[in-house]
This record gives structure tokens, sequence and C-alpha cells, in this order.
């Protein structure tokens, strides 16, 4: 199958300092692919660069054959917005809204009818386990069921491919566990791919293929046969 997002030869730096030094990486659809290694090697740096949020300096990163450097920036908006999804560590949510809206803005965003987004949400939060708490803001739900409607906002719309930035790293064992399996069952029924940065070993277990990162420099530790 080929690679929905394939990267080759990466590099990213901040006036001397390299901090992704000639990366390759790449995901097919369905598939998790996990970065991990210590705190500054580069790994979140490496995920924006795949994201199409950082220009790199040398290499290249395709979407589904075509060069993200072809792009200009109204054309990576749209992409983002359309064809990616994104789970941060702290879920990121928007207070003014409820659960429910908080879910349905990527396809707000797209333009979609408000009815229409709503019930795209609430399919997916139902999924999720989250239905009765549709009509509630964040601050009335707990860190983890917060962190679920993070993984609905990333996925309602069916992004090709997840960018996730330590999703589970503000959560207790029971409940991060709890939300990678939520998450991972519902990104492989829909085909999505996902990269993801984590500290966490055992999460990293849970996918794959599995990179590790140091000092900038990747490399591909294993890969699982699904």
């Amino acid at each position: 199958m080929h690679e929905v997002l394939a990267a080759r030869g990466i590099e990213l730096a901040y006036g001397s300092s390299h901090v992704v030094k000639r990366a390759d990486i790449g995901v097919r659809r369905g598939e998790i692919a996990a970065i991990t290694g210590p705190s500054g090697s580069g790994k979140s740096s490496l995920l924006y660069c795949l994201a199409g949020v950082l220009p790199v300096q040398g290499g290249e990163i395709r979407f589904e054959g075509r060069s993200l450097g072809e792009l200009d920036d109204s054309e990576l908006s749209a992409l983002r917005r359309d064809r990616f999804g994104f789970v941060f560590q702290y879920g990121e949510l928007l207070p003014e809204l409820t659960v429910e809206e908080n879910a349905a803005l990527p396809l707000r965003l797209a333009g979609q009818r408000k009815a229409e987004a709503l019930a795209a949400a609430g399919e997916v939060l139902g999924r999720l386990g989250l239905a009765d708490l549709r009509g509630r803001r964040p601050s009335q739900v707990s860190g983890g069921q917060c962190q679920r409607v993070a993984v609905a906002r990333a996925l309602v719309h069916r992004p090709a491919v997840v960018f996730a930035d330590e999703p589970t790293g503000a959560l207790d064992s029971v409940n991060a566990q709890a939300v990678l399996d939520e998450f991972l069952v519902l990104a492989r029924s829909q085909g999505t791919a996902v990269v993801l940065v984590t500290h966490d070993p055992d999460i990293a277990a849970r996918a794959d293929t599995r990179y590790t990162m140091v000092d900038g420099v990747l490399t591909l530790q294993g890969a699982l046969t699904r």
C-alpha cells in the first residue's frame, strides 16, 4: 500500500542549531507510527514539519504524492483544516463552546451546516462514550473526557492523517490507556494514519511502526505486521 505521507531527508534548523537532521519517515492509511525520545530531541519539531506548520530547510514532504513545498499558504491552511487532524497534550478545547461544538469545529470551519456538523460530532462522541456530555462545557468534564473530545475533534472530518503530540501525557495511566485504545481503534476503523509523539514506551509499543529520535536524528526501531 502506498504511503499517504512520506518525508525524505527532512532538515530543520534554528540558526546554527540543527533540530532535525535528514529524517525519513512515511505512513500508510490506517497505520500508527510512534516517535519516542528524550525531551529536546526534535520529536515535536519533526511532527510540525510533517504537518506543514514548520517550513523545512532541506528534504521533501509529500502528501498523497504532492510536495508540501509546492503549496502556498492558503493551500497549506486548507490542507491542515480538511485533510489533517491534530491532538495535543492538553486537548486545547475552546472553553466557551460545548463538548459537541468543540468536536464539530473542523466541520464548521470547512463550511458544513451547523446541524449536519453537530450530528457528525454526536456520532463520533457516541463512539467515544461521550454521548451524554454533548451539552456540557470543557470545565464541566474530567481531564480524560476532555482528551476524548479532542480525539473526536481530530477525527470527526475523517482526515487522512492525524498528528498527535503527547496526546495522553497529561492523563493518569488508566485514562491514558483508555483514551489511546479509543483513539487507535477509531483511527484504524476509518483508515486514518496517525503520527504519534510520546515519551511512554508502553504507548509506543502499540504502534505499527516505531522510531526513536535523539539529538535530531530519527532511527527506525521496528515495524509490526497487521
